[in-house]
């Protein structure tokens, strides 16, 4: 043995190193996705209400002008939805702070449609001048190369329109809820369905690239290493949130005692079946699947 010091561990990361890192990576998947670009309208609809639509609109501006601050330093490039973010929260936070009391109290009402309708506008009008909104997304996670393939274009005006459906969807709800309820915090008009649409846009938008990517692999005969996956991968998100309404409904006092722990109950056994089930059909596709697609 040598007394020569130990050499130093410079090689071995730290806990908090690993940590601060994965939190990083996050933060960039986060800022890259186009749920950063949705964030503020999410915390705008959380927090409007009656008496709070100056907080609202105000905390919708700020957390716009910080995820486009915090995207750029970070070398993402400006996002058309996210400019979109600061001019239609900035324009509510100055309405809020210069309006009168009546029309305060006009946006408080109808706030959350005139959010929904303009999502819709945003996300349809991106379509019709060609220029998917989510493209400046999945540009920051994918090469060069691909940008301009029409396979590659074709995922993202399908996402798009998947967007413009849920976007709609909470549209129509919110409108049922202020025009037929009168009542724009219904829970069923205001919030479960508008959730849902939002969340089948997400789930839409994880599911469709690798989707679509094996489908066409297939189609032209491609090498691929997407594994093939049954379409019920796009739903089962519902059997969780089937479980979050009945939770939701129970703490509102929206649902009775009774069908609160029955949606409860159909949810969290939803969860296993749908699992067990999207399995089985996974298993049949992949045993049907071309061999040259599972070529690496």
């Amino acid at each position: 043995m040598t007394n020569s010091p130990d050499k130093p561990a410079v090689d071995q990361p730290t806990t908090g190193t690993v940590q601060t890192t994965g939190t990083r990576r996050v933060l960039t998947a986060f800022l890259n996705s186009p749920f950063a670009g949705m964030s503020p309208w999410i915390l705008m609809a959380l927090l409007t209400g009656p008496g709070r639509f100056e907080e609202a609109a105000a905390s919708a501006f700020v957390l716009s002008l910080i995820l486009v601050v915090g995207g750029h330093r970070r070398g993402s490039r400006i996002k058309l939805l996210e400019v979109f973010d600061v001019v239609y929260f900035g324009s509510m936070a100055a309405l809020a702070l210069f309006a009168s009391a009546g029309v305060i109290e006009w946006l408080e009402k109808w706030g959350g449609e005139m959010t929904n309708i303009a999502l819709v506008a945003f996300a349809l009008g991106s379509i019709l001048v060609r220029q998917p909104f989510t493209l400046q997304y999945a540009r920051e996670s994918t090469d060069e190369e691909v940008w301009d393939s029409p396979l590659f274009l074709r995922i993202n005006y399908v996402i798009t329109w998947a967007w413009v459906a849920g976007f709609g969807v909470a549209a129509v709800s919110g409108a049922v809820g202020d025009l037929v309820l009168d009542d724009s915090n219904n829970f069923w008009t205001g919030w479960i369905i508008q959730i849902g649409g939002t969340v089948f846009a997400i789930a839409f938008t994880e599911f469709y690239p690798d989707f679509a990517t094996y489908r066409a692999a297939v189609r032209e005969g491609w090498d691929t290493d997407e594994k093939p996956q049954s379409m019920l991968h796009l739903f089962d998100w519902v059997p969780i949130f089937v479980l979050a309404i009945g939770i939701a409904g129970l703490l509102t006092d929206e649902l009775s005692t009774v069908t609160g722990i029955v949606v409860i109950v159909v949810g969290a056994v939803g969860i296993g079946a749908f699992r067990q089930l999207t399995s089985s059909f996974d298993a049949r596709l992949a045993q049907a699947a071309p061999r040259a697609s599972k070529t690496a």
